[in-house]
């Protein structure tokens, strides 16, 4: 239940049905922070005119307000500043007008800044002033219509201490500048475009400054600067260089040039999310910025290289078009991760990029489908939206974007996206009006497509085959079936992109004639699936073949193929298709563990299938292909995913089967994975850590050689790598074994790890994080010993995820079969909540899976989620997530 007023209530939904425009818009803003140590004082001036889509009354002008002290409230209609007729609620403000005629109102209100937990809107991180506005964030800052189809041009004055807050950032261009009496100065800032309330953002703190700088497309000189604590500026060059790269792809794959004179980012330690794309001032969890050698993985150099492409390219998909309410927010979500997922494929390894965004979609988005907080894409109503920031809206809704692309073609595709921005420019509009551009640019109906927005859950894709040899001909059955899902019970066929090729019995692809066409064309093509069963007949096909289904992952769907293991190890040999490769050992992987659970279920011996571990040795040790697909390809499937298999989940027996086969990889398999480590320690020693394809392989498939090694108890290598690194990768890779290995060394690697780095507290987060993930006995006691260390923040979000979702992510200890990790979750969680409802909602839901648990697990779950349920004053955040878990 939520507080409010100190009353109890349900909270309410919200409805895209009952979507209606504002009545009122906001034409300019100007506002003024004066900001102190103990509070801050905003004024906010704001033109508002009519709306002519609202023409019906009645004419009053609603705010939204939360937590606010209100020092002072006026309006001028025309005849200077005076008061105004109101009425104020505790999260509503209502304006009475006589009529439709333009306004301004002023109203001054008294921040606490320092004491404000949420990490919404304006607040403290360390000695630094920074905000959040997405989504609901700037009703925290003033009254103001906090909608994203209230868009206004905005002025910003900010004033503070100049000894302590030497930096005073905004949205926009600089447009002065000076001294105040007192020591304190200020700043102004201008940005010419209309944008929502929240892609405001603030900065005021004592911080260092890396410069650089962008040439654009039409010669214009733009001025960039990546802010960090002090003491942190180099490992801000890689950000900096991550930004130029962005902006160049920009302009080149999709035409789009940087309109400001300056663009900044900021890294905050306290931050919610991973980043956030406000209009030329991005504020940035520091994870998301800082890395050298040194003390950031080649997973996390990614990771940042990903997020700051996809926060600029935010400036044109969602900041100069932006979403018109937050049904729409995968609008810009969706497309701006298909563009961030392009950008990183084009600038590494595409392949592997491709396999490392189909792992996560599997690992996260699939699980929500299958679970109690499935929703579509657009969905149709929410009580919180900081709920919906899901991989549903993120990863789904770019798979969409990547199906519009497959069936309009990179030509047309682009098209579409040239008149969306020109139609569009300066709007809040809907995922319907992006659809439709790209229909009218490319001529092509997308009108059953549609149904993928408003449709939750994955479809499940069956395929099957029959050769004919009389006729020389191969007909191909697919067929499709969506599963029901919260209020959905009845699933209408979608349309399904398959791009496919038949391989011959020696691998080669064919030429593909489909039944009709005068000739074989080329062997690859895109067949389109939109109705619930669908037979396509190849001709001139001389024997069976092998059908490789969903190059590149065309389709978010579930394939059933019906291949059995000889023609999966075909696909690993000799398919071309960098996923389809991955995907078919993924299986013959799967298909090995799932054996090996029916043998742990029966009581007996888990013998590994010598054929299979000889198989992987194969594939390891595999010259022509690259390093970094082979250690893509040869990690086992992880337990979650392999629990989706199942209707009751065996957890206990799924970890036994996967070590099992980790055992024997490294035991019969150890010469070659010895040989394997040397090689491709080889490559990179001697010179300065590179993050690029070549280096990051060799690293990838090293770490993964050695982590078979250590399987079957052979550590040497993992102590010489963890005392001789000289790169985080190689560091933490040996370091995470170690940890989680019962061997003397274990207790001085932790000592040593923590000693050396306590002073980071980015890597003392990988050090909560590997102790939290590990399969060894008595993890969850060292969870709760941890959340008591000196270096655990419980209010520090990077913190709480690095330990407890790192911990609700390992099956093994977090199904206990006790209860025990779902009551130290729950307790967690409504610790969290009182401060913190956002992240306390993204723990809940961790529990999405526990339905799928056995009936001791179910519950020992089922206690859990009622306590948090029962937490007086929960939060509409959590109320909504534990809600779904518990319907």
């Amino acid at each position: 239940m939520a507080k409010d007023g100190g009353a109890l209530h349900t909270p309410s939904e919200i409805r895209l049905a009952d979507y209606l425009p504002p009545a009122w818009r906001a034409k300019t803003i100007e506002l003024d922070f004066d900001l102190h140590e103990d509070h801050a004082l905003v004024t906010a001036e704001v033109a508002w005119t009519r709306n002519p889509l609202r023409a019906e009354g009645p004419f009053d002008l609603t705010l939204d307000g939360e937590d606010l002290e209100t020092v002072s409230l006026q309006l001028d209609h025309g005849a200077g500043w005076g008061p105004v007729a109101h009425v104020a609620g505790q999260s509503k403000l209502v304006l009475y007008r006589p009529d439709g005629a333009p306004f301004r109102t002023r109203i001054v209100t008294r921040l606490r800044p320092q004491a404000n937990k949420t990490m919404e809107g304006l607040y403290r991180s360390g000695g630094m002033f920074c905000t959040q506005m997405e989504a609901e964030g700037f009703r925290r800052v003033t009254w103001y219509a906090d909608r994203p189809d209230v868009l206004a041009v905005w002025t910003v004055r900010v004033a503070a201490d100049k000894a302590r807050f030497p930096v005073l950032l905004s949205n926009g261009n600089l447009t002065e500048s000076g001294d105040r009496d007192g020591g304190r100065h200020f700043t102004v800032w201008h940005d010419p475009f209309p944008k929502p309330a929240y892609l405001f953002a603030l900065v005021a703190g004592d911080l260092d400054v890396t410069d650089g700088s962008f040439t654009t497309m039409s010669g214009r000189d733009v001025r960039l600067r990546i802010y960090t604590d002090r003491g942190n500026a180099d490992q801000a060059p890689h950000a900096l260089a991550a930004l130029q790269k962005s902006m160049r792809w920009d302009e080149e794959v999709y035409g789009r040039e940087y309109d400001l004179d300056i663009f900044h980012i900021v890294a905050v330690h306290d931050f919610n999310m991973g980043a956030m794309e406000n209009k030329s001032l991005n504020i940035f969890n520091a994870s998301a910025v800082l890395a050298k050698a040194e003390t950031a993985t080649d997973d996390r150099f990614a990771r940042i290289e990903a997020i700051v492409a996809h926060e600029y390219f935010h400036n044109w998909s969602g900041n100069r078009v932006t979403c018109r309410d937050w049904f729409q927010l995968s609008l810009k979500e969706g497309f701006t991760v298909f563009r961030d997922q392009e950008f990183s494929a084009d600038v590494g390894d595409r392949g592997v990029a491709r396999i490392a965004q189909v792992r996560h979609l599997r690992q996260t988005q699939f699980t929500e489908d299958a679970g109690p907080m499935a929703h579509a894409v657009r969905p149709e109503a929410y009580i919180e939206i900081n709920n919906f920031y899901t991989t549903t809206i993120y990863e789904k809704g770019a798979e969409l974007i990547r199906m519009m692309w497959t069936l309009l073609g990179p030509g047309p595709f682009r098209a579409g996206t040239d008149l969306y921005f020109e139609r569009h420019d300066g709007q809040a509009v809907t995922c319907e009006d992006f659809v439709r551009a790209l229909e009218d640019a490319s001529g092509v109906d997308l009108g059953k497509f549609r149904r993928w927005y408003s449709q939750a859950g994955t479809p499940h894709l069956r395929a099957r085959g029959t050769f004919d040899a009389a006729t020389r001909s191969y007909s191909l059955t697919l067929s499709q079936q969506t599963a029901p899902t919260p209020g959905q019970p009845e699933k209408a066929p979608v349309v399904i992109p398959v791009r496919m090729a038949l391989l011959d019995v020696h691998g080669n692809a064919i030429p593909l004639q489909l039944q009709g066409e005068a000739m074989p064309g080329a062997a690859e093509r895109v067949l389109v699936l939109d109705e619930a069963e669908q037979t396509f007949v190849f001709e001139r096909v001389a024997e069976p073949p092998v059908p490789a289904l969903l190059r590149g992952f065309s389709a978010p769907v579930k394939l059933d193929d019906g291949l059995d293991a000889d023609a999966l190890r075909l696909l690993v040999s000799h398919e071309h298709d960098a996923f389809v490769r991955w995907d078919a050992f993924q299986r013959l992987a799967t298909a090995e563990i799932r054996r090996l659970v029916a043998l742990h279920e029966q009581g007996a011996a888990l013998a590994v299938d010598v054929g299979f571990v000889d198989a992987l040795g194969d594939l390891l040790t595999d010259a022509r292909t690259a390093p970094a697909f082979r250690a893509e390809a040869a990690r086992l499937p992880d337990e979650a995913s392999v629990g989706e298999e199942y209707d009751v989940v065996p957890v206990d027996a799924i970890h036994a089967a996967r070590e099992a086969i980790r055992r024997a990889v490294g035991t019969r398999a150890g010469d070659r994975l010895r040989a394997l480590y040397a090689e491709h320690a080889a490559a990179t020693a001697g010179r300065p850590y590179r993050f690029d394809t070549e280096d990051v392989g060799h690293r990838a498939l090293k770490n993964v050689a050695l982590a078979y090694l250590c399987a079957a108890g052979d550590l040497a290598r993992a102590e010489a790598q963890f005392a001789a690194a000289d790169n985080m990768t190689d560091e933490l890779a040996a370091f995470a074994l170690l940890a989680d290995a019962d061997h003397p060394g274990r207790e001085a690697a932790l000592a040593r790890f923590h000693d050396r780095w306590k002073g980071d507290s980015l890597v003392m987060n990988a050090w909560f994080a590997v102790q939290a993930g590990a399969s060894k006995d008595g993890v969850i006691a060292d969870v709760e010993r941890l959340a008591a260390h000196p270096a655990f923040d419980a209010g520090n979000p990077n913190k709480v995820r690095a330990l407890f979702a790192s911990f609700a992510m390992n099956p093994r200890h977090f199904h206990a079969a006790d209860g025990s990790g779902y009551r130290l979750l729950a307790e967690r969680i409504r610790r969290v909540d009182a401060d913190n409802p956002i992240l306390a909602g993204r723990l809940a839901r961790f529990f999405n899976s526990w339905r799928r648990q056995d009936a001791g697990r179910q519950a020992a779950a089922r206690a859990a989620l009622e306590s948090v349920a029962a937490q007086k004053g929960l939060s509409p955040n959590t109320f909504e997530v534990v809600g779904k878990m518990l319907g």
